[in-house]
């Protein structure tokens, strides 16, 4: 088992990472369990309206992306485990909704700064571990390797790989941001915090935010889909010039 473990190449003190060749075959194990009628997966014990949220993102294909799988345990408020591949290794990664915390065994500057836009999710299962002050002491892990999870929430939607708005706030529309949003927890400057504040004034459609100085389609989606990811996006549906983007 050693050989597929990081060695000299982790940083003194970090957990090591299973290679992923042989998360792989622990994966197919499970496959070949369940296609024999076995209960392997976790899986099945997340909630069914989770389920099918990530079944319809397979069945778009998105399931990959680390962002929407995210955004969907986050929207259902479950704590669970996704495992990413990151540069040859598996990260399990565990998110804590409820108390907006992520655990990561990697530093989280690191994975954003060197991972973040290749990692693709391999899998993903209810957590066994607990957050810091769970009753249930023995599975809680090293609080250094907790994080706040806003921070990285906002890097996954800046800086991941989707560029496209998540199917949750797609379609004829228009956005504003939400007077909840605290700005303190938003690492936004420059061009970013100035759409900001001119989305707090007036709602308006994806195409009009792509048009303003500094931004293109690409940018205003990603911009939308962080404050959504920070609970402070207000989409309308029946506003006027959603309905008027809809028809043309």
């Amino acid at each position: 088992m050693n050989g597929e473990l990081f060695d000299s190449t982790i940083p003194f003190g970090e957990p090591e990472l299973l290679k992923t060749s042989a998360y792989r075959r622990y994966l197919d194990e499970l496959d070949a369990d369940s296609t024999l009628g076995g209960d392997s997966s976790r899986l099945n014990q997340l909630s069914p309206s989770l389920q099918a949220d990530l079944q319809r993102a397979d069945q778009r294909g998105g399931v990959s992306e680390t962002v929407e799988v995210i955004a969907a345990c986050v929207r259902h408020s479950t704590r669970v485990t996704v495992y990413l591949q990151c540069a040859g290794r598996v990260l399990p990664l565990t998110v804590f909704p409820h108390e907006r915390l992520v655990h990561c065994p990697m530093d989280l500057n690191e994975f954003v700064d060197r991972h973040l836009a290749q990692a693709r999710v391999m899998h993903l299962e209810p957590a066994v571990l607990r957050p810091p002050g769970d009753s249930e002491r023995e599975l809680i892990g090293e609080s250094r390797l907790y994080h706040p999870l806003t921070p990285l929430l906002w890097a996954l939607a800046m800086r991941g790989p989707r560029r496209e708005l998540l199917p949750e706030i797609a379609g004829p529309a228009v956005y504003r941001v939400a007077p909840s949003l605290d700005m303190a927890t938003v690492p936004a400057a420059g061009a970013i915090k100035s759409a900001i504040e001119r989305l707090r004034a007036k709602a308006v459609p994806l195409a009009s935010i792509a048009g303003w100085p500094a931004f293109d389609r690409e940018r205003a989606a990603r911009l939308l889909n962080a404050l959504y990811l920070q609970a402070g996006l207000i989409v309308s549906r029946s506003h006027p010039d959603a309905v008027r983007d809809g028809w043309f």
